[in-house]
């Protein structure tokens, strides 16, 4: 709508836009999603809705299938905590995801977070902030070994909210071994949280009771009861119940039922085979030999096997990656031999080279080993190894070449063109685990047909390449939101933007696999395999993610020399199913494993301790069995039968959320629009209804406030997003809303609306009087706002809430009334009283429905405690026969009278708890009544009313005039 509207108008939408809605009101996230880039999805919302449906819940099991934009759905939720000013928030993510989560909460939903690590909270500590974690402006975000680690300070802090990312690492909390998964839940028992993983279960369905106990311990009793009540799932009245139990706190979509509005693409696999020349393969076996030794002075007793890993990892990069490992060792040793202090940790020195160092050391978590004093006798041990170790590097450092390294040239050309063929950029993400194998390929590919559009991607892009075009790109954007202020954050823009825009080949080190998105580019080289499949998976899915529209090609290389380097890739492939299928086809078996990290031990313990060809065979061949075992097809069906609703129940509901959020969306966007023409006339000049540029600030400097084109949503990349949350937007909505409004004459004008409003048909020419109130209810710790329309016309007849929300949909204007008209507030005050009530019912009714799906839980969890209660008799009642049995069979009287004096024991002990069972059972039920007071409690309306502005509204132009 172009015409005019009114300050009344203004308010009425200002207040509409900015209400707060019930938990499981899809019209809560229309602000969210309208400020956020992310495209809408029904699914996602569908997901964010459901995850605090019942203010009374205390979380949620988000487990839709793997790329259907889980973090999305976080986002959504995170963004609407936000919105309600609940800003407690932590995220717990795998240390290789965090500043993938920093990175998306800031570009698709400009949510400030920090990073707390163990630099920056021993900074914060410093500075004298002692409580790092209670963070005001910002949402938190660390790895799960941080969390763990500083378990008390986490559980210092009253949370609004908790997300836990790839919570499948929980799954077996219900196993006091675990510690990292106990500890967390002994730190986060009173916060709501919400658990974010494609597989929740895979091999029992204790590790489902595991994740769902670890959101609310009253899901269920304790672990024997539910492995006594559910065991046999295979019954249909058994199953069924499992499944009403976990209706209220699990959650899954999957692909299938999504690809009416989703497209995926394919994944096509490469491989590209090579034989090492006579050196590279010589300096191979001489360094995996010396790995193999068992006293070795070069690595750290404390982290033996993590340092062999990276050496390892650096030695199948490339001969210019363990040329400078080699180097670093003997100079090492040198200054130990010299008794002199190294310059720093191992540790620290090969992190500049291998990048994914520091996050694998921190999930390998060695036990720490004193280490040794040096003999005479290691003297010389020591020399030797030196002189081992220099030779080894002069070796690496006469290899020119290496045979991968022309195998890449020969796979990018095959690569290229089958990309062309499927329709795809000629452009190409190389990732590789070493800088120094980073700067060979960059020399290598100079001197190629691909010299052209080389792009570094790395930890710290210190390179002249880098610094030029991150210069470039801040010029560019410079006064515009697209610069964060974080040099690591705005150079990753950058240098992505420019690969995009410009660039052909990204060389990016384990740093580009996390936190960007390259759905342009279809085309990914794993020129250096990680052992870990999540590492994997990660490279490759940015690319192949929502998004992409063509197949993606994923190269991989494979040594023909080297049996095990052989096994890896056909456990990688065939098992994980990482390099073909549709889209994220590996995720349904990635959760099958503890963890990637748990995967990566297992083959680096093969390769430290096989030394002989069937060796490795036999290795390999129990690892592919237990991962025939961990992966089950059965337990997939169980769980595909447990988690997942019929298609059509869900297709169904999708589509009337999506239409319903379209809707929700399409007025949101139009009535901010509205709003901001209204407001801004004479400030901005509007180019259509969805963008402007604002020439002048009328709310002064210095506010965040910058003078350029604003875009709803934002489609040019020169653009400032324009949302709820900008300051632009909160001034302008907070003018309207502020404005004392006097009672008024309004005049709609129905034939300049230019269309047709049936309801409104019969009041053309007609007069009255109109009412807006804003009514606050306040109930189960929530607030929600409710506009309540009162409207009558001259002649007393009542107008329907419809007709009077549709008078705002009018241009108009207005004047205002003298002071002394009076005013007959009789049939206003009725209306409105009426609402009130009526919206006091339907929150009653509301939350009649949520405190009865409370009640069943608690129910639920009470009888499950009886029943183990109960369990306890019954098992004596078996001891005590089993012991009878034994009696009866005692050869001996000294056997016979020993056996007796025990089931005279076991009668007692049975009979003491035949006796208190009941006191037991009474406790239980105590407990419950307790839980339901509280919540009864809560369910106690709080309301307030407000007028906004009273008007006498009129009504020009006929039906007739409309249609002409």
């Amino acid at each position: 709508m172009t015409a005019s509207i009114t300050d009344y108008h203004s308010q009425y939408l200002a207040w509409d836009l900015t209400r707060r809605c019930s938990s499981d009101d899809a019209e809560r996230l229309a602000s969210v999603v309208a400020g956020a880039q992310v495209d809408l999805n029904p699914h996602q919302v569908e997901a964010a809705l459901f995850a605090f449906r019942s203010p009374l819940s205390k979380g949620a099991l988000l487990a839709d299938e793997v790329g259907l934009g889980k973090t999305i759905e976080a986002g959504l939720v995170l963004s609407q905590k936000w919105a309600e000013r609940k800003r407690r928030i932590l995220v717990i993510v795998p240390s290789n995801l965090r500043k993938q989560w920093h990175q998306e909460l800031s570009e698709k939903f400009f949510l400030p977070s920090c990073i707390l690590e163990s630099r920056s909270y021993s900074d914060a500590v410093k500075k004298g902030n002692f409580k790092p974690f209670a963070v005001h402006d910002s949402i938190a975000i660390c790895s799960y070994q941080f969390a763990r680690s500083k378990a008390s300070d986490v559980s210092a802090v009253q949370w609004d909210l908790v997300v836990i990312d790839e919570a499948h690492r929980l799954r077996n909390v219900y196993k006091p071994s675990n510690v990292i998964a106990n500890t967390l839940k002994g730190a986060l028992a009173n916060a709501p949280k919400l658990l974010l993983t494609a597989t929740p279960l895979q091999n029992s369905l204790l590790e489902l009771y595991g994740l769902v106990s670890f959101i609310d311990e009253h899901a269920f009793g304790d672990v024997k009861s539910f492995r006594e009540q559910f065991a046999n799932v295979s019954q249909e009245r058994v199953f069924q119940q499992l499944k009403e139990r976990l209706k209220p706190i699990c959650h899954r979509t999957l692909r299938r039922q999504v690809t009416s509005y989703v497209s995926y693409t394919r994944r096509l696999p490469l491989v590209e085979e090579f034989s090492p020349e006579e050196g590279e393969d010589r300096l191979y076996h001489l360094v995996s030999e010396y790995l193999q030794r068992d006293n070795l002075q070069g690595l750290p007793a404390s982290q033996r096997s993590l340092m062999t890993l990276v050496l390892r990892k650096l030695l199948a990069s490339s001969t210019f990656a363990i040329a400078g490992a080699l180097g670093t060792l003997s100079r090492r040793l040198r200054a130990k031999l010299a008794k002199e202090a190294p310059a720093g940790p191992l540790e620290e020195e090969l992190d500049s080279d291998y990048e994914a160092l520091d996050e694998t050391a921190e999930e390998w978590d060695e036990d720490e080993a004193a280490e040794p004093q040096l003999s005479d006798v290691d003297r010389i041990a020591l020399e030797q190894e030196i002189a081992d170790l220099e030779s080894f590097a002069k070796l690496a450092t006469s290899i020119d070449h290496n045979a991968k390294g022309k195998a890449l040239l020969k796979a990018l050309r095959v690569a290229f063109d089958k990309a062309a063929e499927l329709g795809g950029a000629q452009k190409a993400v190389i990732f590789t685990e070493s800088r120094r194998t980073q700067d060979y390929l960059v020399r290598l590919l100079a001197d190629s047909p691909y010299a052209k559009g080389l792009v570094l991607f790395n930890g710290s892009n210190n390179d002249e390449g880098s610094k030029a075009i991150y210069a470039a790109w801040s010029e560019r954007h410079a006064g515009t939101d697209h610069v964060t202020g974080s040099r690591t954050a705005d150079m990753r823009s950058a240098l992505v933007d420019y690969f995009r825009d410009e660039g052909s080949i990204l060389i990016a080190t384990e740093a580009g696999a996390e936190g960007i998105n390259l759905q342009f580019c279809s085309l990914v080289v794993n020129y250096d395999l990680p052992w870990n499949p999540q590492r994997i998976e990660q490279r490759i899915g940015r690319c192949h993610r929502y998004g992409q529209k063509h197949d993606v090609v994923v190269v991989n290389f494979l040594n023909r020399k080297n049996e095990a380097d052989q096994r890896v890739y056909q456990l990688l492939s065939e098992k994980f199913q990482l390099f073909e299928g549709v889209f994220g086809a590996s995720d349904e078996v990635l959760g099958a494993i503890e963890s990637g990290v748990d995967f990566e031990k297992r083959i680096a313990a093969i390769y430290q301790q096989c030394r002989k060809s069937e060796d490795i065979k036999t290795a390999f061949d129990q690892l592919q069995l237990e991962l025939n075992f961990e992966i089950s097809e059965a337990m997939t069906r169980t769980r595909r039968q447990l988690l997942e609703n019929f298609d059509e129940e869900v297709r169904e509901k999708l589509r009337v959320q999506n239409d319903a959020s379209k809707a929700y969306l399409n007025r949101f966007e139009h009535q901010l629009m509205d709003i901001t023409r209204h407001e801004l006339a004479g400030h901005a000049e509007f180019i259509d209804d969805s963008s402007f540029r604002l020439r002048s600030c009328p709310y002064g400097n210095g506010n965040g406030i910058a003078i350029g084109l604003y875009e709803l949503p934002r489609r040019s990349g020169d653009a400032l997003l324009y949302r709820t949350g900008h300051p632009l937007a909160q001034q302008v909505l907070d003018r309207a809303k502020a404005r004392d409004l006097p009672v008024a004459e309004i005049v709609f004008d129905y034939a300049a609306y230019g269309g047709l409003i049936s309801i409104l048909e019969s009041l053309g020419g007609k007069s009255g009087w109109l009412r807006l109130s804003l009514f606050t209810v306040e109930s189960l710790d929530q607030a929600e706002d409710h506009l309540i329309l009162a409207g009558v016309t001259d002649d007393g007849r009542a107008l329907q809430e419809d007709q009077l929300r549709r008078f705002f949909s009018l241009p108009a204007r207005s004047a205002i009334l003298p002071a002394c008209l009076p005013v007959n507030p009789t049939e206003l005050d009725r209306q409105t009283d009426e609402c009130k009530s009526a919206i006091q019912r339907t929150i009653s009714e509301r939350n009649a429905r949520f405190f009865e799906i409370e009640a069943d839980k608690l129910e639920g969890w009470a009888d499950d405690l009886k029943l183990g209660l109960e369990r306890a008799i019954k098992e004596f009642d078996r001891q005590i026969k089993d012991a009878r049995r034994a009696a009866t069979s005692a050869a001996s009287l000294e056997d016979k009278l020993a056996t007796q004096r025990k089931i005279r024991a076991l009668e007692s002990q049975r009979n003491e708890k035949r006796r208190t069972l009941f006191d037991a059972q009474d406790q239980v039920d105590q407990q419950r009544e307790a839980l339901i007071v509280a919540i009864e409690g809560k369910l106690a309306q709080h309301a307030s009313a407000r007028q906004l502005f009273t008007v006498r509204w009129s009504m020009t132009g006929s039906t007739q005039e409309a249609r002409e």
